[in-house]
Formats: C-alpha cells, sequence, structure tokens
C-alpha cells in the first residue's frame, strides 16, 4: 500500500513486493534516504561478509536462530530499526535466503521512482574515467536522463561495448561487427 491507501503494483514477485513494502514503510515513516543508503550496505554486508551470507543462505538454521542471529548483526552494525525489523520480517518468513534479490529490487525500485535510468555496460576492457563520463553525456543527449552506468568487462567482445537499457540493446562490439561480416560474405 502506498501513501493515501492506493495500491501500486511494483511486479508480481515475491522480491518485487518486499521491495515495495520497505519503500512504502521508509516513506510514511520519513526516512527514505536513510533506508536507502542502509539497502545499499546491507548488501555490501551481504557480499563481504562470509559467515552472514551463509546465515542468509543457509535452510538447516531454526528461524528464531536465524532472525536472532540476523537482528543481533544489524544491531551491532548500526542499522535503523527499520531495517531491523523488516530483515526480521524476512527471516521470520523463511525468506531470509531472498533477501539479495529483495534489497536489489528495492534499489531497482527505487531508482526508478527517482527517475535514473539503469544502463548495464559491457566492455572488453574496463572503461577510463573519460570514456565513462562520455558515454553518460551520450546517453543523456539520446533522452535517458539520469543515468546510472552498471559495468562489467567480457573480454570476449574484443572491443568496443554492448549497453543495455530496459528492452533496448546497443551493441557495437567488434565481436559482433566481425560475425555480421561474416554472414554477410556468406550470403554473397
Amino acid at each position: 500500500m502506498a501513501s493515501g491507501g492506493t495500491t501500486i503494483s511494483y511486479g508480481g514477485g515475491l522480491s518485487d513486493r518486499y521491495a515495495a513494502a520497505l519503500y512504502d514503510l521508509a516513506d510514511d515513516e520519513g526516512s527514505l534516504d536513510q533506508t536507502v543508503e542502509q539497502a545499499d550496505q546491507l548488501a555490501r554486508l551481504i557480499e563481504t561478509n562470509a559467515d552472514f551470507r551463509r546465515l542468509c543462505e543457509s535452510p538447516l538454521i531454526d528461524i528464531a536462530q536465524a532472525t536472532a542471529a540476523a537482528r543481533a548483526v544489524l544491531e551491532a552494525e548500526g542499522f535503523s530499526s527499520i531495517v531491523v525489523r523488516f530483515v526480521s520480517v524476512i527471516a521470520g518468513n523463511r525468506r531470509l535466503n531472498k533477501l539479495r534479490a529483495i534489497l536489489g529490487a528495492f534499489a531497482s525500485l527505487v531508482a526508478r521512482k527517482r527517475g535514473v535510468i539503469t544502463a548495464e555496460v559491457s566492455t572488453a576492457h574496463a572503461l577510463s574515467d573519460i570514456q565513462r563520463e562520455a558515454l553518460r553525456a551520450r546517453l543523456i543527449e539520446s533522452g535517458y536522463g539520469r543515468v546510472n552506468i552498471h559495468e562489467h568487462v567480457d573480454p570476449t567482445l574484443l572491443g568496443g561495448l554492448v549497453v543495455k537499457i530496459g528492452a533496448r540493446l546497443y551493441d557495437s562490439s567488434l565481436k559482433s561487427r566481425l560475425q555480421r561480416l561474416k554472414y554477410a560474405l556468406k550470403g554473397a
């Protein structure tokens, strides 16, 4: 439920529903910016802390123990009561193994609400700062407004880049150019 009692659909998946609930709760309590920042911190905690990651992923840990352990870790790390309560509900519902996906859905929801577009960029080599800013400028010129660039290095591309924004794919990689040339030569 959003403020004002209207239901907003954020997609049908479990992660989307939990993400929407967290967004609405944080928005209603006036702590959305803090919750967004802490959700990012929590995602980094899952990635960097092997013990916490095992706690999240293990189906063998008792619900009460998992909830208490997650709560203790989050409180010790200084997370807000909203995040602690939210993760406790997730643990109590046996969904702790979905926490990464929920945090990803939450980040996507926040970006969408704030009008930020995410561009998935694959390159053969890591982009330099100048290349990154040039790409950002080109995307803005193309009408994409505020853009977050998520980079992936894929050496099989040989050169160039592949940009995916939503359902659109812009492929200027050397690998695909060579494939198009190969097909053109076969057809000649």
